[in-house]
């Protein structure tokens, strides 16, 4: 037995199975949002491209999203934090939709 520390305890998922809330980044706003467009389940949310899904959004749920919310749905999907990704999603974004504006909204 050695005295390193164990990491897997601290690294559990906030909640268990197939929660979208066991995902990085998502809580509970986010969880009613992706529920207004039939993603329920952690593995239905993995299934789906997080470009795709902020589209979805945009258009169904909520037209305001800004690309901090991007960045959320893009990291949930790597399991990374949002912050660090926020520039490299939305010049991703602004590659498959060339035409979109970005709200400054945050």
């Amino acid at each position: 037995m050695t005295n390193e520390p164990n990491f897997s305890i601290a690294m559990k998922p906030r909640s268990t199975h197939n929660s979208l809330l066991s995902l990085p980044n998502i809580g509970k706003a986010f969880v009613e949002k992706l529920g207004r467009i039939g993603i329920t389940t952690r593995q239905e949310f993995l299934a789906r491209d997080p470009y795709e899904l902020y589209e979805e959004m945009l258009e169904k749920v909520d037209p305001s999203l800004c690309r901090c919310a991007l960045a959320t749905l893009v990291g949930a999907k790597k399991g990374v934090p949002w912050h660090t990704i926020t520039k490299k999603a939305a010049a991703e974004y602004e590659k498959r939709s060339p035409n979109h504006k970005w709200k400054d909204n945050c």
